[in-house]
Formats: structure tokens, C-alpha cells, sequence
């Protein structure tokens, strides 16, 4: 989580252009990002892989009103609403998009090309039939920000005892990496999110990373089973919250479109 999942910015900019936010071109160059290019396939009556231009103008045509994210893991189909066959999908992937005012979803497939030396990212999302029921354990942005403090505070307590707070050069070098895209002032949201969900987002994205750096940082001071087992039992509910939480936010301008109906 040490950046914004391909499924935030593809639902993220793909809202703002469904808002009438920003034009097609920006949100197809704000979605690749730092990839090569993106491709849409299997969206009907496309025969043939599509821009995301081309793409997301198809996907308002059939009734799409707003984008939502999931990022589900084993044992946890955060944002999903089935069927099995999407839900499958998305968990190879780890994320997803599920679009709300038709029956589609987008799982992304990212892959390698090019020479070596010269090699690229480029993703296809592959749009498949979606299940239409509320999505799994998506909590409110109210919720997320609550549950976000409450886990920070225990995760850190416990991982401070445990010495395994990250640290050292690859640590630290991670850090200032954060810190550097921070202050060049990236664009955390689209136009037209809350600055609620821009906060949300924020501090998901600094939890998240600090989770991962405990998990990649060896063992650290927990050098007995014991140790070790209590350090994972510390990171996994705050790796689901910070989790729970970028959804929330990603989330949170269909959420309250869907409410305001």
C-alpha cells in the first residue's frame, strides 16, 4: 500500500469524469498513471480491447453512474458483491472495480512488455458480469477515520514493544520516498471527493505503509515464535482497517450520490 491501487485511480478519475469534473482525456492520463497503457476488454459490443476513453464513455452509455473499489484478501471480499466467478477474479488481483447503475465490473491484469532493458506495465481490465447487492464491509467514512485512529494507537503500542517499528536503511529510504511524493503536492483525490475522503485516504495510505515496512522489515526484536506470532496478530487488523478505509474513501462519492437518490 506504499501507492494508490490501479482500482482507486481508474474509480477515482472515472467518477470525476462521470460527474462532468474533468475530460475524457485527463482522466484516461491521471488512470495510467506511470504505465505504458490501459485496455479495456470484454465490454459489449466491443469485440476488440478498448482505450479507456473509448471505455468509460461505452460503460456511461450502459447505465454506469459511479465506480466503487474493492480490495479484497483471503478470507475478506472487502467491496465485493459476487458473483463467484468476479469475486475469484478480483481476489487473484487483489483489487477491483465494480461499477454502480449496471451489472459490470473491471479486474485488472497487469503484465510486462518489451525488450529487456526496455520493459513497460501495461494492464488490460477485463469487464465482467457483477452481482447487484451492497458491497462487503465497506464502513461509512465516519467509521473508517474512527477505526483508523483506534488501530494506529493498539498497532503501534504493541509494535513498539516488539521492536519492530521500521527501521534502518531500506526502512528509511521507503519513508522518504513517501514523504518526497507528498510534497510535490500529488492530487490524492479526483475533483469532486470530499476533503473528508482525501483525509481518510491519506492517513490509510501512511498506515498501510507502515504496516508493510513491519512486515518487510525481518523479524526485528520479536525473535521468539511467541514474539513473532503476536507481532502478526498486531498488523493484521490494522492492515484490514487501513484497508477498510481506502475503500471507504475511494468509495465515499457514490456512497453519498446513493443516498441523496
Amino acid at each position: 500500500m506504499l501507492s494508490e491501487p490501479r482500482s482507486g485511480r481508474l474509480a477515482a478519475w472515472g467518477n470525476a469524469l462521470l460527474a462532468g469534473d474533468i475530460s475524457p482525456d485527463d482522466a484516461a492520463l491521471a488512470i495510467v498513471g506511470e504505465d505504458a497503457v490501459h485496455r479495456v476488454q470484454g465490454l459489449p459490443g466491443e469485440p476488440a480491447p478498448v482505450g479507456l476513453t473509448l471505455a468509460l464513455g461505452r460503460l456511461r452509455t450502459l447505465g454506469v453512474t459511479g465506480l466503487r473499489v474493492a480490495l479484497p484478501a483471503p478470507g475478506h471480499p472487502l467491496g465485493l458483491s459476487g458473483p463467484p466467478e468476479f469475486n475469484a477474479r478480483a481476489l487473484e488481483a487483489e483489487e477491483a472495480v465494480v461499477c454502480f447503475g449496471a451489472a459490470f465490473g473491471l479486474v485488472p491484469e497487469v503484465y510486462a512488455a518489451g525488450p529487456d532493458g526496455d520493459l513497460h506495465i501495461e494492464v488490460a481490465w477485463h469487464v465482467l458480469p457483477v452481482r447487484e447487492a451492497p458491497p462487503a464491509d465497506v464502513p461509512s467514512l465516519g467509521e473508517a477515520e474512527r477505526e483508523l485512529a483506534e488501530a494506529l494507537r493498539e498497532a503501534t503500542e504493541v509494535l513498539s514493544k516488539l521492536d519492530v517499528a521500521g527501521s534502518g536503511p531500506v526502512a528509511e529510504a521507503a519513508i522518504d520516498a513517501y514523504r518526497a511524493r507528498a510534497e510535490r503536492g500529488r492530487q490524492v483525490l479526483a475533483p469532486g471527493y470530499p476533503p473528508r475522503a482525501v483525509r481518510v485516504l491519506e492517513l490509510a495510505q501512511r498506515v498501510g505503509m507502515l504496516v508493510s515496512l513491519a512486515y518487510g522489515n525481518g523479524h526485528g526484536g520479536a525473535v521468539s515464535s511467541a514474539e513473532m506470532a503476536a507481532r502478526s496478530a498486531a498488523l493484521r487488523p490494522v492492515e484490514r482497517t487501513a484497508r477498510r478505509a481506502q475503500v471507504a474513501a475511494y468509495n465515499s462519492v457514490v456512497e453519498e450520490r446513493e443516498r441523496g437518490r
